[in-house]
């Protein structure tokens, strides 16, 4: 029925989707999905990878009437995506993203938060170029209500995240803003506040914030539920 690409958020690869495709494919949409530069399974080195590179692979992928999922951090680089290739995008999906106005980056929208829940499970690696999650917070932050084995499987998957694009504003002309957006609010989010979520959605028309009692990780808590309300977005 439609084209979802779904991009994945901060140290998560496209594994992350591994529960909610099949429920996707069910009801009948093409889901594509892959890691963006330095993350998961992609081979390019963190030293080096930039928001450019993350916006240019996100909008290669990108067909004409592509709905665009982004979790996370990857609200970010979808935006840009969405500035260089607007025709391509059907619709912008925040699934509790970060979600830009010109010249933030994920690292200033994070800053502007009146709670910072993610700073103490934060650490840089010893290369300098990335950080990663203490596995032992990231349980709590990410998974809190997810089964214990997906929990500790999804922990044992992340990967360090570059630091450079995290730190680079995104540059917005107006080209995205154009594109019909959704932002999916999860009200039991412990890694963004759900009342920052709201913050950043105030742009976009109140019928299409969908608020959920989810935790930042409904991909692995509540995949048939994620995929109900996609499949209801994808319809609207």
């Amino acid at each position: 029925m439609a084209r979802m690409l779904l991009v994945a958020g901060a140290c998560h690869g496209a594994w992350a989707w591994d529960a909610l495709v099949p429920h996707l494919v069910a009801l009948g949409h093409d889901v594509p999905h892959f890691d963006l530069p330095a993350h998961g399974d992609d081979p390019q080195p963190a030293a080096g990878a930039t928001l450019g590179d993350y916006a240019g692979a996100i909008a290669a992928a990108l067909l004409p009437g592509t709905i665009l999922l982004a979790h996370s951090m990857a609200g970010v680089p979808a935006t840009l995506a969405a500035e260089l290739a607007p025709d391509r995008v059907a619709r912008l999906v925040y699934l509790c993203a970060y979600l830009p106005q010109d010249g933030d980056s994920v690292t200033s929208l994070r800053r502007q938060q009146d709670s910072q829940p993610l700073k103490p499970a934060l650490r840089r690696t010893p290369e300098g170029h990335s950080f990663d999650f203490v596995p032992e917070l990231a349980r709590d932050l990410f998974y809190h209500d997810c089964p214990e084995a997906v929990a500790r499987a999804a922990t044992a998957s992340l990967r360090p995240e570059p630091i450079a694009p995290q730190e680079t504003p995104v540059r917005l002309a107006g080209a995205a803003r154009a594109v019909p957006r959704s932002y999916i609010l999860c009200t039991q989010d412990r890694a963004i506040p759900p009342a920052d979520q709201r913050r950043m959605a105030l742009g976009i028309p109140a019928a299409d914030v969908h608020a959920r009692a989810w935790s930042h990780s409904p991909f692995l808590s509540d995949p048939a539920g994620l995929a109900r309300l996609l499949d209801a977005i994808a319809r609207a």
